[in-house]
């Protein structure tokens, strides 16, 4: 497991080998170009285990996380989320990118970017219907956000600009 790391994983070590795995990474090498960033990871992430990745800047936390999501190309090994590729599951996965990989000066309301959450379910050529906008309605209720449904997202805090986008994440629109 690579050094910067290996101190960093965190995961329930009492894992059960007759619960569903929700991740299972098996010999894991990433790499960008000719340079190894993560090599010979294995992982065991039981369904309901709450983990953390921490670790240095430039220790392989966001690229670990794109691998699992299919964004980056291993060089070599397996990711399997729910026994499956990734791209079979990605409807019972939510991912809320860094808050440095989003324009948030981009001309959006909250509101629009909580119903952004329900265009992995509707497919190319769906767009939004009542049912979605009620359920992006109820999803910023949850998180105390409804009073925030006209105003432009680069008027929020830092925190309250990560709380739509985690309800999303959360399925919290496909409820």
């Amino acid at each position: 497991m690579n050094a910067a790391l290996s101190a960093a994983v965190w995961r329930n070590m009492n894992t059960n080998s007759s619960r569903e795995l929700a991740i299972q990474i098996s010999d894991l090498t990433v790499a960008y170009e000719e340079t190894a960033v993560l090599w010979d990871i294995d992982l065991s992430v039981p369904v309901g285990t709450i983990m953390g990745i921490i670790g240095p800047n430039g220790s392989g936390k966001t690229t670990l996380i794109k691998s699992i999501m299919g964004i980056v190309e291993p060089s070599a090994g397996s990711v399997r989320v729910f026994g499956r590729p990734f791209r079979e599951q990605r409807l019972r996965v939510g991912y809320v990118p860094q808050r440095t990989s989003v324009d948030w000066d981009f001309p959006t309301t909250v509101f629009d970017v909580v119903l952004m959450g329900t265009y992995g379910s509707l497919g190319w050529f769906r767009r939004p219907g009542p049912a979605e906008r009620e359920a992006a309605h109820t999803a910023l209720e949850r998180v105390g956000m409804q009073d925030y449904l006209k105003r432009q997202i680069s008027e929020l805090s830092g925190g309250q600009q990560q709380r739509p986008g985690d309800r999303c994440a959360h399925r919290a629109c496909n409820s």
